[in-house]
């Protein structure tokens, strides 16, 4: 098969009977890749731009066996056992593994830019003073963020805004490492992280909540509830700030992008694996709304996800020996294609982020507090 000059495959074995007659299935491809049957020789990046080039995005056997056998009966049942077990064999995996392409912030949400030349610690650290100035976080209140991962926001709004700070995860490693920080950064007095299933936090109220790219792995069938539990735990005169991935909508009744959905399989089976609650922002505001949210702010930060999985990117192949090392070739070529594709996929708008604000929606709620508040980060933050 003829390949653009900046990379070229070089199947191996039976494989290469694939790779002699058109484009090949990208998920065969994938599973060639990272069970070492395909070599990408080059500049990998080239190859994910070029992709269509040389893959199409067919359903194989794979993709149906997979919808049967484990995303459809995930989706339907997300019992919390089922989702303590599957939230732990992602983020639990170890530290180490995650910390070679987060990097010393150990954030694994996007960052956000106000110039594509920012690295990423300057652009995960916009992104902390973005979400806590959005929340007008108040010295003394009670703020909780639901999916804390390693408890770097949680332990920077104790320290920069003097919040009580409760930080939530199922990650026993990502706890640890959590409290941890909170001891470096002295606020020990005022911030905590807990280990619990969000089913099981405490029910407050809390003056301000978080989730940053944790709805997703609620899921579908059980979101509704987790907005209600939500509208229930804050206080009535409070704030929520939902950042959640999601995916843009289909073009229009029977229209789907064939990609994403090729892109959304291979997420779900092998990087997030539970986490269908990836949805279109209609999905989003229509399930804030029923549970009694009104919306105040909506921003799109889908192209931020895009420059901050580069960064991710570049963190990972600049450790390809300490991950080889560490966890073996089959991790590293897997991280390198989810993070690879990824910045594409987002960089095309197929999956997106958005940073929703969101308050009680009751006749007493003062909304006077919008003006002159940050509404919209980029204006926010370079006004500062």
């Amino acid at each position: 098969m003829d390949a653009p000059v900046s990379f070229r495959l070089n199947p191996k074995g039976p494989a290469a009977a694939r790779y002699g007659a058109g484009k090949v299935p990208m998920t065969t491809l994938i599973e060639d890749y990272i069970h070492e049957r395909l070599d990408i020789e080059g500049d990998f990046r080239a190859f994910i731009r070029e992709r269509h080039s040389v893959a199409d995005y067919k359903f194989v056997a794979d993709h149906f066996k997979f919808l049967l056998t484990n995303f459809l009966p995930e989706v339907l049942i997300h019992s919390q056992e089922q989702d303590i077990r599957i939230g732990r064999e992602h983020y639990d995996r170890g530290n180490d593994f995650f910390g070679w392409f987060l990097g010393p912030r150990m954030i694994y949400t996007s960052g956000f830019f106000t110039s594509p030349n920012q690295t990423l610690e300057q652009a995960q650290d916009q992104k902390m003073k973005l979400v806590c100035d959005k929340l007008q976080l108040q010295k003394g209140e009670r703020y909780l963020d639901i999916g804390c991962g390693w408890g770097t926001l949680v332990a920077t709004a104790a320290k920069d805004y003097g919040v009580d700070a409760t930080g939530i995860t199922i990650a026993e490693k990502g706890a640890a490492y959590g409290t941890e920080q909170i001891q470096r950064m002295g606020v020990s007095d005022r911030a905590r992280i807990l280990t619990l299933d969000y089913r099981d936090i405490p029910a407050g109220p809390y003056d301000k909540i978080s989730c940053l790219e944790m709805a997703e792995h609620v899921g579908v069938r059980k979101f509704q509830d987790f907005m209600k539990q939500v509208y229930g735990m804050l206080a009535d005169d409070g704030l929520f700030y939902l950042q959640i991935a999601g995916l843009r909508a289909k073009k229009g009744t029977l229209g789907f992008h064939f990609e994403d959905l090729v892109w959304g399989l291979f997420m779900n089976k092998y990087i997030f694996p539970g986490a269908d609650a990836s949805m279109p922002l209609s999905f989003v505001v229509s399930n804030l709304e029923t549970a009694g949210f009104e919306i105040h702010s909506v921003e799109n930060v889908g192209i931020h996800y895009s420059l901050t999985i580069s960064r991710w990117y570049d963190n990972w192949m600049a450790n390809r020996a300490d991950v080889v090392k560490t966890y073996g070739e089959w991790w590293f070529r897997l991280w390198q294609m989810f993070l690879g594709w990824s910045v594409e996929i987002a960089a095309q708008g197929a999956s997106t982020c958005f940073q929703v604000i969101a308050n009680k929606n009751l006749d007493g709620f003062n909304r006077l507090r919008w003006i002159g508040a940050t509404n919209l980060g980029e204006r926010d933050l370079k006004s500062k």
